[in-house]
């Protein structure tokens, strides 16, 4: 089924060096040193990829199909899945054999009392955490973590920048984001035991997307959750709140797969996120929202930009 060859994947691994600098944490030597394991046990079956129901994740995971197709791999797309609760099911099933996740958010899912904070910690910690049949591979400098905005206008009227600044606010916040939110530990409960402020809750199901931005910008909610890589944050002059008591833990892109991913399944995905840095998920971020473009023509020209392809 391989048949990109290894001279191939040397080249990708030589342009994903050249682009980005290692993490720390990350499986040490050349991921696709001719010694990192060859062909994949049952490669002739069909690499399921699955994503959220989240543009940026959706075209992660398209990066991660066209890289694969394009080394001789046959895959399947089961995108657009949902939240957590709906696809790790899925995952731990063998359903899915590859998702795009984030590494302190998964984390915390599997251990909410976790203490890991930084990002070498927390990717430790996940590498400890993850069920047995699933793994992660090597985490990509990229990040898209939540992160708490508030209109620009609010921040200067209450001199606020920070979520330590909340509780001096004379007013009720109400805070906006996905329902699963309101149980997450870094959602109303974190922010009151890390922050001691007090906030409502208003649901508003699109991630962080236009529907949140309006609902911050005409009042109905005073602080909204928007992943840190959403080009929105900058075109609507909004303002994101530091944490400088860590309620956010750290979230790298990292790959969960199922063991059948191995050997050069493993290299190719490993090569394409030691390429992906935080400005070119931005980019790919704003070419989606703004641009209008699909996740399979912006997933295509990032490859080809970066010659993994």
């Amino acid at each position: 089924m391989f048949t990109a060859g290894k001279g191939r994947l040397a080249a990708l691994a030589a342009v994903a060096v050249g682009a980005t600098v290692a993490l720390a944490g990350c499986a040490s030597g050349d991921p696709l040193d001719e010694g990192s394991g060859g062909e994949t046990a049952g490669a002739g079956e069909a690499i399921v990829i699955g994503s959220q129901d989240y543009y940026s994740n959706e075209i992660i995971a398209e990066i991660y199909a066209q890289a694969l197709e394009a080394n001789g791999f046959e895959v399947e797309r089961e995108f657009r899945i949902g939240q957590r609760e709906v696809y790790l099911p899925e995952l731990e099933a063998g359903e899915i054999d590859l998702f795009p996740e984030y590494t302190g958010n998964l984390l915390q899912y599997w251990e909410p009392d976790t203490e890991a904070r930084t990002s070498d910690d927390v990717y430790a910690a996940l590498e400890e955490a993850v069920p047995e049949g699933l793994q992660v591979l090597d985490q990509s400098p990229a990040t898209d973590q939540d992160s708490y905005n508030v209109t620009k206008a609010f921040s200067d009227e209450f001199g606020v920048t920070s979520l330590d600044d909340l509780a001096s606010v004379p007013q009720p916040i109400t805070l906006g984001g996905n329902a699963e939110l309101e149980t997450r530990p870094y959602g109303p409960q974190g922010l009151k035991e890390t922050y001691g402020v007090d906030v409502g809750f208003t649901a508003i199901e699109d991630s962080g997307g236009a529907l949140t931005v309006k609902a911050l910008v005409d009042g109905q909610v005073q602080m909204v959750n928007i992943y840190s890589a959403d080009p929105n944050i900058k075109t609507n002059d909004l303002v994101t709140l530091e944490d400088p008591k860590g309620l956010f833990l750290a979230s790298n892109v990292v790959p969960v797969a199922s063991e059948k991913v191995t050997g050069d399944i493993a290299d190719v995905i490993n090569a394409v996120s030691e390429a992906m840095s935080p400005a070119d998920l931005v980019a790919m971020n704003d070419q989606s929202v703004n641009g209008q473009e699909s996740a399979d023509d912006i997933a295509a020209a990032w490859l080809e930009e970066k010659a993994l392809f």
